[in-house]
């Protein structure tokens, strides 16, 4: 088999984002985030070096795929195309870093056919991905759990400042309702130039919650603490980006499912990134099927999905020829 024939396979978990650090910037950096890995959805990209830029799949996620693929090339100054086949794809625009974990994917991809570094950073700059948020470069990168840094002005991808694992025995409940899907690319960028800056006090409560108690809660597998610095959070920055999603939480079942995951037994619950999908944690598995059936029932003839299991403890899964084993 020459190289040229050979197949990279990337697989890459979805990512959940909890919250954002801080939208005033007063210290020189902005957003900073915390988010996890979550094995489903998944997806799952071959690549093969080829004469011209061929891609298979869906319209929209080859599209996007080409677009990914054509910035990692122009970044490198690549000669030739490849062949690009997306069997898996992460629903788009529902909150759990679709673009991002495509994008890096690809880039993935390419830099093992070609020889070029894989460092994460590297990747999400050729591609042109983490502007605001890091928490999806970290955990395409690593998996678990993630803290980032913020961003200063110019091109560097946040720092990442924690990677900590999460305890095999906490289970996620994820639910993506039908509905308008969340902001992304100009829309996500205007949105964020009209926010009003949330007050000094409301930044600093969050990065106390973050600091003195949802790590903590973390590293000592404390859920009920852990889930509620979580919901607290959640809460906060729900309310500094009301204005741009109309509530805390995105329009339609978002909030609905949200309450109903909390009442049904959840240790903490929130939205990821501009939703719609939400979540719920527990860590014992009869109270995760309940709480996925109450969030398949509140759902409906209306449809979504609704996915239940652990958070994944890796990132991405790269293998020569044959895609990677289920874990």
């Amino acid at each position: 088999m020459t190289p040229e024939s050979r197949a990279v396979f990337v697989e890459a978990p979805a990512r959940l984002h909890f919250g954002v650090l801080d939208l005033r910037g007063d210290l020189g950096r902005r957003f900073g985030g915390i988010g996890a890995a979550v094995p489903t959805p998944s997806l799952l990209v071959e690549v093969r070096a080829d004469r011209a830029l061929r891609v298979e799949g869906s319209a929209a996620d080859a599209e996007r795929a080409r677009e990914f693929a054509l910035r990692f090339a122009a970044y490198h100054r690549l000669e030739g195309g490849a062949r690009i086949c997306l069997h898996r794809t992460i629903p788009a625009h529902v909150g759990l870093g679709s673009g991002t974990q495509l994008a890096l994917a690809i880039a993935r991809a390419l830099a093992e056919l070609h020889g070029l570094s894989t460092e994460p950073t590297a990747l999400a700059r050729a591609v042109d991905r983490g502007r605001r948020s890091a928490v999806g470069t970290w955990t395409f990168a690593l998996g678990g759990f993630v803290l980032e840094g913020g961003r200063r002005s110019g091109d560097a991808i946040a720092p990442l400042l924690a990677h900590l694992p999460i305890p095999a025995a906490w289970r996620c409940v994820l639910a993506v309702p039908r509905g308008a899907p969340g902001l992304a690319g100009e829309e996500e960028a205007a949105a964020f130039a009209r926010l009003p800056p949330p007050s000094g006090e409301e930044v600093a409560r969050v990065s106390h919650l973050v600091l003195l108690q949802l790590l903590p809660a973390l590293v000592e597998a404390d859920l009920p603490d852990f889930g509620a610095a979580l919901t607290e959070i959640q809460r906060i920055t729900g309310g500094w980006f009301a204005a741009a999603q109309g509530g805390v939480y995105a329009p339609g079942e978002s909030a609905r499912l949200v309450r109903e995951l909390r009442e049904g037994g959840a240790e903490g619950v929130g939205q990821s990134s501009w939703g719609p999908a939400v979540y719920g944690l527990t860590a014992d598995l009869e109270t995760a099927h309940q709480l996925a059936a109450r969030a398949r029932a509140l759902i409906g003839s209306a449809g979504g999905t609704v996915y239940e299991g652990r958070f994944s403890p890796h990132g991405a899964r790269v293998t020569w020829d044959e895609p990677p084993v289920p874990a």
